[in-house]
């Protein structure tokens, strides 16, 4: 069964909002796990826009699950998630001025600093992920950086899946469902775990979720928008039913 990794980046913005100190996100990681989520993901960017090293270690300290920690391959991340010790580093591409991440990291661009930042974790008992669209040329350069798992970027897919004043075009959504799908069985192929996110919500992540190769969603946004209407484990638990739900 497909697990489930809650992003709670967006319940740091809500704080940031006010610069106060609510909502808490590490409240809503508690409530998350009571809820039955597998994981916590969070997003430590440079500008520290939302989820702050703080929120981190109390995270650390707190969550009874697994903790993935999305952050650029840096010096000064490798130095922050060496000392904070997560179970998991999935490196992502960042630029100061997006509003959120628009695309997969390049594995053969940054191949160098990818391997060397892999095996400084790896060194200290972190497993490594790396945040690729699904490209196969991506998964096989991910493969040569001796990746662990990678999580396949599905923005495309769920575009061509959202609702429009026009019907979307059933060829171009089973075009980007099948690149998802050929990348992740490549992945498998080479021994690497497969997990896939961005823009899922409870409409799209059926199929995805079905895929007998991924073995994990990382979903954020959709989650903490539902919560706003009715409460966060509930959210949580009716993603859970869309995931396990035949489609």
């Amino acid at each position: 069964m497909t697990r489930l990794a809650v992003n709670i980046d967006h319940i740091a913005t809500l704080r940031e909002a006010r610069k106060g100190t609510e909502p808490d996100p590490v409240a809503a990681a508690v409530l998350a796990e009571l809820a039955g989520a597998h994981g916590i993901t969070v997003h430590l960017r440079g500008d520290r826009r939302h989820i702050k090293e703080r929120d981190v270690e109390l995270l650390r300290a707190t969550i009874k699950t697994q903790l993935n920690i999305e952050m650029a391959a840096t010096q000064e991340m490798m130095k922050i998630a060496a000392a904070l010790r997560p179970d998991i580093v999935t490196f992502v591409p960042e630029r100061p001025n997006e509003v959120t991440t628009e695309g997969g990291l390049d594995a053969m661009l940054h191949g160098d600093a990818l391997r060397s930042f892999s095996q400084i974790l790896k060194d200290a008992g972190i497993r490594t992920s790396i945040f690729l669209d699904p490209d196969l040329d991506q998964i096989k350069a991910a493969h040569r950086l001796g990746a662990d798992t990678v999580e396949i970027n599905t923005l495309r897919y769920a575009a061509h899946a959202a609702p429009r004043s026009e019907t979307p075009r059933r060829s171009d959504l089973a075009e980007e469902f099948e690149k998802i799908r050929e990348a992740a069985r490549m992945a498998v192929k080479f021994g690497i775990r497969v997990a896939a996110g961005h823009d899922l919500n409870y409409r799209n992540v059926g199929p995805v979720s079905a895929m007998e190769e991924v073995v994990e969603l990382n979903i954020g946004h959709a989650i903490v928008a539902r919560a706003s209407l009715v409460g966060l484990e509930r959210a949580v638990r009716e993603m859970l039913e869309a995931m396990h739900t035949a489609f």
